[in-house]
């Protein structure tokens, strides 16, 4: 008996764009996109860019930059792009400008000279902003291209959510909230040859 349903084809087919999250199929195998949950910041026909999430890096800002006024914040794994390159959401909107809006609330970088005097002044904290080493990117239609081969859905991420600070379980934690569906893909073990 043959059945037409597709286990591991989304139900949802919601387009990629700033501010969507990309979540990574239970079995994306690649070091970087492993169970991730990746914000777009940047989606047009040059191509995509954004941040995973979910993958922190036990170090504090101060451990990356030398003389970087002090500040409890922890450090994540933004993709493979320049990973020597650091980057930054933040909540600032306007008041660090050439900031890029990306959802309501949330913005992509900005000047850094003016990051480093508000944490200096006390007037950023770390509910505030959030740092990355590197970033994802993907060249014209190379994501429209790993969509098709289901190897991400497209879901949606509150403000909220994308400045709490975030582990591996947030995978998991995103796709029940998805539907059963998805919930039965948070269920699959990370090595099914385990299992």
């Amino acid at each position: 008996m043959v059945l037409d349903y597709n286990f591991f084809e989304p139900d949802e087919h919601q387009e990629p764009q700033k501010g969507k999250v990309l979540v990574s199929e239970p079995f994306l195998l690649d070091n970087y996109f492993k169970r991730s949950i990746v914000l777009i910041t940047e989606h047009n026909e040059e191509g995509t860019i954004g941040f995973v999430l979910n993958k922190p890096v036990d170090i504090n800002i101060n451990d990356v930059i030398e003389d970087f006024p002090k500040i409890d914040a922890e450090v994540a794994l933004g993709g493979p792009v320049s990973t020597n390159t650091l980057h930054y959401i933040h909540t600032l909107g306007d008041i660090i400008p050439n900031s890029v809006p990306v959802l309501k609330n949330i913005w992509w970088g900005g000047e850094f000279a003016i990051v480093e005097r508000l944490i200096s002044s006390g007037n950023l904290d770390r509910a505030q902003i959030r740092f990355f080493l590197g970033y994802s990117g993907w060249s014209p239609n190379q994501l429209e291209n790993e969509l098709s081969e289901n190897a991400w859905v497209v879901s949606d991420i509150t403000p909220e959510e994308i400045m709490t600070p975030m582990n591996k379980h947030f995978w998991i934690k995103t796709l029940r909230r998805m539907g059963k569906k998805y919930e039965m893909w948070s269920n699959f073990p990370e090595n099914p040859e385990m299992n």
